[in-house]
């Protein structure tokens, strides 16, 4: 009787301990798919990056390709320089008291300082992803906010003016709005909600891209006469194999943003991002065709990207269904915007305001209205649009202002006729030459 006691009380302790080591492996094992996929996602959002470069290359004017490539590459150089440096630790805190600024001097101390001390077990963010994959996700967030401004003035800025806006816009007042919500402050103790950024990345982008295209002004010919005259980009299918990047990135941009590698979330977000995409297409080709009486292909890339705009703030919280109508009226927002911006002679080369604004605008109204988490209010995402657009445009609309009033934000009338090319950078991106 007591050897049997005794056999079994070893059996019970050799099961507990085998079921603890086996915990830990799964735990081990958990944290290792979630962060691959995280890592995965960081690639894909990273690739965007070429996307943006090829639909604004597309767009844009040949004897300025340079410039236009010039600004793309050096864009994420510098949004993942500032993030390192004071993005990251300013975009999350660590908010005590949920409020409007913080910063977190520990943690930008241990990044630089104290490396060894970065969390990259199980504990951070509960197993889904380490510390450093965690800063490299953030980071190529940051960098495409800028770049949306990029290709609505592209043409006629300053390349050191648009620098010297992205260096702070990109370093300062992106992370700062993006704590409000992501890092814990005071949007979100309110409950307003983005899932991936529909407001905090893409209409932070577009009131910025707004503030510039007022500033700077329309391109000279652009509006002749009260008529807006067409200006024939260097290269359409360059532009439309932008945008299928920029629909194959959203993958990792939407999908990264459940955080973990979890199947059913991940696969739903997924098949919301990809309705949205095509339902945004549908809207773009239906509307651009009742408003223009021709096969816009344009408007249909651009309708894409409005639909994947606008479904992004719900990704994880919108039905199939819903997801269709949104990226559909998104589709003919973004027509029904740049028709109204030629009205109002606001030249924005690729459509960047039309797309990133008025549709992250939309989409994340949407929320408040699509949402199957009853939490969700369209008052609050009101108000989180409201207080995100003043503080962009307004920060956005300052720091152009200063550049314009100081160092200047236009190319002289003389290098924008002749293009860009050849007086900023010295070659053409487009060379022909022939042997003799």
């Amino acid at each position: 009787m007591n050897w049997n006691s005794t056999l079994l009380a070893q059996i019970g302790s050799e099961s507990v301990a085998a079921s603890i080591d086996y915990s830990v492996e799964i735990t081990q094992g958990l944290l290792t798919t979630n962060n691959v996929w995280m890592m995965l996602c960081t690639a894909l959002v990273f690739i965007m990056h070429l996307g943006f470069a090829g639909v604004e290359t597309g767009f844009g004017q040949a004897k300025n390709t340079v410039n236009i490539l010039f600004k793309n590459t050096v864009t994420p150089i510098i949004g993942i320089l500032t993030y390192a440096v004071c993005g990251f630790f300013l975009m999350y805190p660590g908010f005590e008291v949920p409020g409007w600024f913080s910063f977190d001097s520990a943690g930008w101390s241990m990044f630089w300082m104290n490396p060894e001390n970065a969390d990259i077990t199980a504990e951070y963010a509960d197993a889904g992803y380490t510390y450093w994959t965690d800063f490299l996700f953030q980071a190529m967030f940051a960098a495409t906010c800028a770049t949306i401004v990029s290709g609505a003035i592209a043409e006629r800025v300053k390349i050191s003016a648009y620098l010297v806006f992205t260096l702070i816009f990109v370093g300062i007042v992106y992370p700062l709005i993006g704590s409000w919500k992501w890092g814990g402050g005071a949007l979100d103790a309110m409950g307003f909600y983005d899932f991936a950024g529909s407001t905090l990345v893409h209409s932070v982008g577009g009131w910025g891209a707004l503030a510039g295209v007022i500033l700077v002004g329309p391109r000279i010919g652009k509006y002749v006469n009260g008529k807006t005259v067409d200006k024939p980009g260097a290269s359409v299918p360059l532009a439309v194999i932008g945008v299928f990047l920029l629909w194959f990135g959203w993958f990792g941009f939407n999908g990264g943003s459940v955080l973990s590698a979890d199947p059913g979330l991940v696969s739903m977000v997924l098949v919301i991002t990809c309705l949205g995409a095509a339902a945004g297409g549908m809207g773009g080709f239906l509307a651009a065709y009742f408003a223009f009486k021709r096969l816009d292909l344009g408007m249909v890339l651009n309708g894409i990207l409005a639909g994947l705009v606008g479904i992004t703030a719900g990704a994880d919280v919108f039905k199939p269904g819903a997801s269709l109508l949104i990226g559909f009226i998104a589709g003919i927002l973004v027509v029904l915007s740049a028709v109204f911006l030629d009205k109002m002679k606001l030249d924005d080369v690729v459509g960047a305001v039309s797309v990133h604004l008025t549709c992250g605008v939309w989409g994340t109204l949407a929320v408040g209205i699509f949402s199957t988490n009853p939490d969700h209010s369209f008052l609050t995402q009101l108000i989180g649009v409201a207080v995100c657009g003043a503080m962009a445009f307004g920060s956005a609309f300052l720091i152009f202002y200063i550049l314009k009033v100081t160092v200047g934000i236009r190319v002289s009338e003389e290098h924008e006729r002749s293009g860009l090319d050849s007086h900023e950078h010295g070659i053409r991106g487009y060379t022909i030459v022939y042997d003799e």
